[in-house]
């Protein structure tokens, strides 16, 4: 499955590339080739298109977590604050919407406040719960926040004879 936006352009990792992601940047970064890939929690590549090629500038997707499906994202060093990590994480929300997923969760840790901007300006809502969550960057588990979205409409009652009225 490939996705283009705006600027970015999503595509699957290949295992071939795994020495290229391999640098100092992309150590503690979850490769998607290496992670069970499926059609209903695709992983990307997020890149720039340009010239010379392509820039790899990140990773996104749709991991099942305990039965959840949950956002995942991380942006290089280099290329955060530019607006890159909510772009893919967006094309990637219209991808989940079109696969029928209902409710995402996602999170972020204590010391990337950053990344619980990205997660609020999609809609994200914090949920209250803090989760400890694998991180090879930290060296073991740390507590992160953790967020949801709803990307279906509530269901309407039968009963109620102006549904629309209740929406916000």
């Amino acid at each position: 499955m490939f996705i283009r936006s705006e600027r970015l352009f999503l595509r699957p990792a290949w295992p071939e590339e795994r020495a290229e992601f391999s640098g100092a940047w992309m150590n503690n970064a979850l490769f998607p080739a290496t992670s069970p890939q499926s059609m209903h929690h695709p992983l990307f590549v997020v890149t720039v298109p340009g010239p010379d090629g392509a820039l790899v500038v990140g990773m996104t997707g749709l991991i099942d977590n305990g039965g959840e499906t949950e956002l995942a994202m991380w942006t290089v060093p280099d290329h955060r604050n530019r607006g890159f990590a909510t772009e893919a994480a967006r094309a990637t929300l219209s991808v989940a919407a079109a696969l029928g997923h209902c409710r995402l969760i996602a999170h972020h840790y204590a010391d990337s406040p950053a990344t619980g901007r990205v997660l609020a300006r999609l809609g994200f809502v914090p949920t209250g719960h803090v989760r400890m969550h694998d991180s090879a960057a930290r060296g073991g588990a740390e507590a992160a926040h953790v967020y949801a979205l709803n990307l279906c409409p509530p269901a309407s009652d039968p009963a109620d004879p102006e549904p629309m009225r209740h929406a916000a």
